[in-house]
């Protein structure tokens, strides 16, 4: 058995903060800002709006595409970075709030790979016995964004992304994963306060240590390397040439990033799967939201080959294969 991606859903918030609105935040400029990341806009929660909020609506559009119940799920994984709150994990708040009373549920926090490596517990799950798992990757980015950063605030945005695992005895659906870590890169994307290390107090909050860092440049380099690497381990193991790719879909980080990625496996961009203009980076939603839209928007038939990869912190990085 292996497991097949049967349904997919996505959803942001409605308000949109542009970059025209960021100007007037910060010291920066639209054309600088679509210069140096491809980002015209991207959303923002509303107050009070949380990463199970963000979650739910994505889960429910899934689940309704799937045509899957959601008292059938035996598990839901939810990737976020963002998540309600220390505790209880934020899975179990959507479990309760979709009506899924069979299914365990568990977050996976590997930031922007989280839902990758969610897909990859997810596909495990079914391999042993499972019939429908759900994987989320939703996030509320804002929440930990400072917006008093030039460098970061540009970058990010909310939203959330599903996908309905199912069993098959078919010879499609996710064919690999492979996923990869490097902690002594830990320090070039990171949120320093806030957790057992540097708990919250007044000194967090004045230093503003509660919300994210990043080391802009040498994050690029990693993150070109990196995505290329996992994609041609991808390819190798399931012994699949570039061409044979349908369609990309990369973590929707940086468009430069995106843009170097392509040129160095020599795919053209026309097979790559863009929204970080609209959206920024969602981090685990990124990927599946960005699924979603080539879904709805017909990029996919049956039988089609997929490529998914991400890095994000931790260091982290991944990459599966889908037979549509």
């Amino acid at each position: 058995m292996r497991s097949r991606i049967v349904g997919t859903g996505s959803y942001v918030p409605p308000r949109v903060l542009t970059n025209a609105d960021l100007e007037r935040m910060v010291e920066t400029s639209d054309e600088w800002i679509v210069k140096r990341t491809g980002i015209k806009e991207r959303r923002v929660a509303s107050p009070g709006e949380a990463c199970s909020d963000l979650g739910v609506r994505a889960a429910e559009r899934a689940l309704e595409a799937a045509g899957v119940p959601a008292g059938d799920l035996d598990f839901i994984l939810m990737a976020t970075c963002t998540g309600d709150a220390p505790l209880p994990s934020t899975a179990c708040l959507v479990q309760h709030r979709l009506g899924a009373t069979r299914a365990a549920a568990c977050d996976v926090s590997a930031a922007c790979c989280g839902f990758v490596y969610a897909l990859a517990v997810g596909d495990s799950f079914i391999r042993t016995g499972a019939q429908h798992v759900l994987v989320i990757g939703s996030e509320v980015m804002s929440a930990i964004t400072d917006w008093t950063d030039r460098g970061t605030c540009i970058l990010f945005g909310d939203g959330a992304g599903a996908v309905v695992l199912s069993a098959t005895d078919e010879d499609r659906g996710i064919l690999s994963s492979h996923l990869h870590s490097d902690g002594s890169l830990g320090d070039l994307i990171c949120v320093p306060g806030g957790g057992s290390r540097m708990p919250p107090s007044e000194k967090v909050v004045a230093e503003r240590m509660q919300y994210i860092k990043m080391k802009g440049n040498e994050t690029y380099e990693v993150a070109v390397k990196t995505l290329v690497r996992s994609a041609k381990e991808a390819l190798e193991h399931n012994k699949l040439s570039v061409g044979e790719i349908d369609l990309y879909v990369p973590h929707q980080a940086n468009l430069r990033i995106i843009k170097a990625v392509a040129h160095r496996l020599g795919l053209p961009m026309e097979k790559i799967v863009l929204n970080i203009d609209r959206y920024g980076n969602t981090s685990a939603a990124s990927i599946p939201l960005a699924l979603d839209e080539a879904v709805r928007a017909g990029r996919l038939q049956e039988g089609a080959t997929v490529l998914l990869s991400a890095f994000g912190s931790g260091l982290t990085w991944a990459s599966s294969v889908v037979r549509w």
